[in-house]
């Protein structure tokens, strides 16, 4: 399976669960939903998986935690907020640049 289709199962996915359970209500509930939904729709789906870093060399197991890591490809960061701050916006930028 594609990143693609595999993203487009996540989007199919997120949008029931939001349809079902409405606005909200905390990230661990929406992390919760989803992971099963996405389990429900056959992919593999972890909850809190931690992702390592590198610095000079070493790894370090403390980098962060993905809420939901998908098919070992994917990582869902979720936010429940009535809208992205700048500093969410800067989380997964670093995010990106230490995966």
């Amino acid at each position: 399976m594609t990143e693609n289709e595999i993203g487009t199962i996540i989007v199919e996915s997120a949008i029931t669960v939001h349809r079902e359970l409405g606005p909200g209500l905390l990230e661990s509930v929406y992390e919760a939903a989803l992971t099963y939904e996405l389990r429900l729709r056959g992919l593999k789906a972890e909850r809190q998986v931690p992702v390592p870093i590198k610095f000079k060399g070493i790894t370090f197991d403390e980098g962060f935690r993905a809420d939901i890591f998908v098919e070992d490809r994917v990582i869902i960061e979720l936010k429940s907020a009535e809208r992205i701050t700048a500093a969410h916006k800067k989380q997964i930028q670093t995010y990106i640049r230490l995966a």
